[in-house]
C-alpha cells in the first residue's frame, strides 16, 4: 500500500517507517521541517506540512491507502500554541477529515494507555477524544493502538520514557527522591514491537475496529524501573528518598507546571496511577516479541 505516516521523524515515527518499508509498503512522510535523511530513503516521499494547519496538506492525502497517525505530545508549551487540545484533538480532526476527503479508506491511530473521558490528565481525555474521532469517521477499516511505556533507544534528539529518568534523574543525583511508596506499576514495552503491530495493522482484517492495549509481558514497581535503568546505564542502583504524595503533588503543580521539574502534573498523576493493561490480544494477534526491559535491553542508555 501508499501509507502516509505522520510524526515519521519522532521517536516511535522512526521505528513505525522501517517496519512499513520492512512490509512492502511505500512512505509518504508528513514533516513539519527537514525530512531530507527520510527523502534519501528508496520508497519514501516527504511532505512538508503541520497537522494544526490542515492547508499546509496540499496534495499530501492524494493516491494514499492507508493513513497511520503518530503525532502527540507529553509536554505542552501553551505560550507557543502546544497544547494537548490543539495537537491530539484539533491535529486529529484536521488529518482524519483530510483523510476521509481523499478517499482515504485504512486508518491506524496511537493513541495511550488510560486514555478515558475520566482521565486523571488533559492527556489522557484528549487521547479519548482522538480517538472518539477516528472511530465516527466512517473508514472502512481502522486499529487504535493504546501503548502503556514505550521503551527502546530513541536516538539523540527524541524523548524516551529510560532516557528522561536517566538523564534527569538516575544519573545525575546520588539520592533519587520517590514519590510516595514507588510501588505503582509499569508495563513497560519495546517500542520495535509496537512498530511491527503497526506495519501489520493496516492489511489485517480481522483487526479492523480493534482498539488494541500495548504493554509488555512484566508488570514492576517504579522503583525496581530504576533500579533497571542505572544498571542498564552501566552504575550501581543508588538508594531512594520517598517524598510523601500530598507534598510531591504541590511540588509538581507549582515547579512542574513551570518547567522546574523533569515532570508535568499531567506526568505525575499517570505515574502514580499506574500504567498496567492486559496485552494478551496484542501479541496473539501480531505475534511479536518485546525483549523485557532489563541491562541488556537497557545499554543504549550508556551512550547518553
Amino acid at each position: 500500500m501508499h501509507v502516509l505516516l505522520t510524526g515519521a521523524t519522532g521517536y516511535v515515527g522512526r521505528y513505525v517507517l522501517d517496519a512499513l518499508l520492512r512490509h512492502g509498503h511505500t512512505v509518504r512522510a508528513l514533516v513539519r521541517s527537514g525530512g531530507d535523511g527520510l527523502a534519501a530513503r528508496e520508497g519514501v516521499d516527504v511532505h512538508h506540512g503541520d497537522i494544526t494547519e490542515p492547508a499546509s496538506f496540499g496534495h499530501a492525502f492524494q493516491n494514499i491507502d492507508a493513513v497511520v497517525h503518530l503525532v502527540g505530545i507529553i509536554d505542552e508549551h501553551p505560550s507557543k500554541g502546544v497544547t494537548f487540545e490543539r495537537i491530539h484533538v484539533d491535529g486529529t480532526r484536521n488529518v482524519v477529515e483530510a483523510a476521509r476527503a481523499a478517499g482515504v479508506g485504512r486508518f491506524v491511530h496511537m493513541s495511550a494507555n488510560g486514555a478515558r473521558p475520566d482521565g486523571v490528565s488533559a492527556y489522557q481525555t484528549t487521547k479519548w477524544a482522538a480517538e472518539e474521532i477516528v472511530r465516527g469517521a466512517g473508514f472502512e477499516h481502522w486499529v487504535i493502538f493504546r501503548p502503556s511505556t514505550l521503551f527502546g533507544d530513541p536516538g539523540e534528539d527524541n524523548p524516551e520514557f529510560a532516557k528522561r529518568l536517566w538523564e534527569t534523574l538516575v544519573k545525575p543525583f546520588p539520592v533519587l527522591p520517590v514519590f510516595g511508596d514507588g510501588q505503582y506499576e509499569l508495563q513497560p514495552v519495546h517500542v520495535a514491537a509496537c512498530a511491527e503491530a503497526f506495519a501489520q495493522a493496516i492489511g489485517r482484517e480481522a483487526s479492523n475496529g480493534v482498539a488494541y492495549c500495548v504493554a509488555g509481558e512484566e508488570r514492576i514497581s517504579y522503583r525496581e524501573a530504576l533500579r533497571r535503568i542505572a544498571r542498564g546505564g552501566g552504575v550501581r542502583p543508588k538508594p531512594t528518598a520517598p517524598v510523601p504524595l500530598p507534598l510531591a503533588r504541590l511540588g509538581v503543580n507549582t515547579l512542574g507546571k513551570a518547567g522546574l521539574l523533569p515532570i508535568s502534573p499531567a506526568q505525575f498523576e499517570m505515574l502514580v496511577e499506574g500504567n498496567t493493561c492486559d496485552a494478551g490480544a496484542f501479541f496473539a494477534d501480531f505475534g511479536v516479541d518485546s525483549p523485557p526491559f532489563d541491562v541488556p535491553a537497557l545499554d543504549y542508555l550508556r551512550q547518553y
